[in-house]
């Protein structure tokens, strides 16, 4: 059986007639669905989707407070989570087991997350607790598969989203002399850098090498970095930064921690995802802006802003490829066999690893 009649047999190929409606059609559906279904549907939309689909969900935000959001709904029994893979399984593991979570389309996943595997993490953690013995408490990003927030909940550790990582590093600190954390470098060295760590006191672990990447004595490691990023704000550079300085002398220039250190380092301000949209919510009226996160929010920020000058940061920025798995077409087809009783895309965190999950997340939310 080769791969497509493998995909075929799996059912995640999008059936041709799909292809053939028009969008008006599509639309149509959706909204058919959506009031036959009532309060047993509940859509939530991450602010990174395009706005076809945003345009549908009952509720955007970022990826925690949507599964927050799936968790609280008591009345919904189907949640289809238009994100990506580690957000819907993080929705499942707070959820209850009478309530079904689906993606819409499985090739969405997240690149910063598959960079840290169980596999990888259980050999890393093996050869540090080797280094460092029982001195390290591992933290990992919510951009994460739920295997590693598990490991993480077994070890004594916790989740961490971009809005509270300063709280949640600090929190760390308390409970051992050393961090481990994942996946996103940029994050927690951003992060550890605001709380006074210096450079020369963060490592990377390679997990493709399966080494430390240190130079010095190593008692002098206090945060250890995992070796990943996100795609996107990676490529938000230091050549986007005076390019936007020369031309536009007076435009403010924030971006997310997922950005790296030199890049943050020289702009004006840089938060989350959240921290940006209130940031241009704030601002005054005629001021100028250059945001450095995804171009689907980019872009409607500038759609909700005519009063300021908004650009990206990166005006070659494509959107994040993922993240643009979920399109209308998708959403359509998800939600035509929830009416025909078909499970059809069910994300599924498997008990014993939902457990320890849940356990990490638990202990951000009281620290939160």
């Amino acid at each position: 059986m080769n791969i497509f009649q493998t995909l075929e047999k799996n059912q995640n190929v999008l059936p041709e007639k799909y292809r053939n409606m028009t969008t008006a059609e599509l639309e149509e559906r959706v909204r058919e669905i959506k009031q036959k279904l009532g309060s047993k549907l509940f859509i939530p939309g991450h602010h990174y989707q395009k706005d076809e689909v945003i345009q549908f969900a009952d509720a955007t935000g970022d990826s925690l407070r949507l599964a927050q959001l799936s968790e609280e709904n008591q009345e919904a029994e189907h949640i289809v989570f238009c994100g990506v893979h580690f957000m819907a399984e993080t929705a499942d593991i707070l959820t209850t087991d009478r309530q079904k979570v689906y993606l819409p389309d499985m090739r969405a996943g997240c690149s910063m997350a598959d960079m840290a595997d169980i596999y990888q993490t259980v050999r890393a953690w093996e050869k540090l607790t080797e280094l460092f013995g029982e001195t390290i408490l591992p933290l990992t990003y919510v951009n994460s598969t739920a295997a590693i927030k598990s490991f993480v909940g077994k070890y004594g550790g916790a989740t961490v989203t971009s809005s509270n990582a300063d709280k949640m590093v600090q929190w760390a600190f308390k409970q051992k002399q050393r961090i481990l954390f994942l996946p996103d470098q940029h994050l927690g060295r951003n992060t550890a850098y605001n709380l006074g760590i210096e450079l020369d006191e963060m490592a990377v672990w390679n997990p493709i090498k399966d080494e430390l990447e240190f130079e010095g004595p190593i008692e002098r490691v206090k945060v250890i970095l995992w070796k990943g990023h996100c795609s996107v704000h990676e490529n938000f550079t230091v050549a986007n930064i005076e390019e936007v300085r020369q031309t536009y002398p007076e435009m403010k220039i924030i971006v997310h921690p997922e950005c790296t250190r030199e890049v943050v380092a020289l702009s004006d301000l840089a938060g989350s995802t959240n921290y940006i949209i209130e940031a241009i919510n704030q601002a005054e009226k005629g001021s100028s802006w250059a945001i450095g996160t995804e171009m689907n929010l980019v872009k409607r920020i500038i759609q909700q802003h005519p009063d300021k000058h908004i650009i990206s940061l990166n005006p070659h920025m494509c959107p994040c490829l993922t993240m643009n798995r979920i399109d209308l077409l998708h959403l359509t087809w998800c939600l035509e066999t929830i009416e025909q009783g078909i499970d059809h895309n069910l994300i599924k965190v498997e008990k014993n690893i939902a457990e320890y999950a849940k356990l990490a997340l638990n202990r951000m939310l009281i620290q939160s």
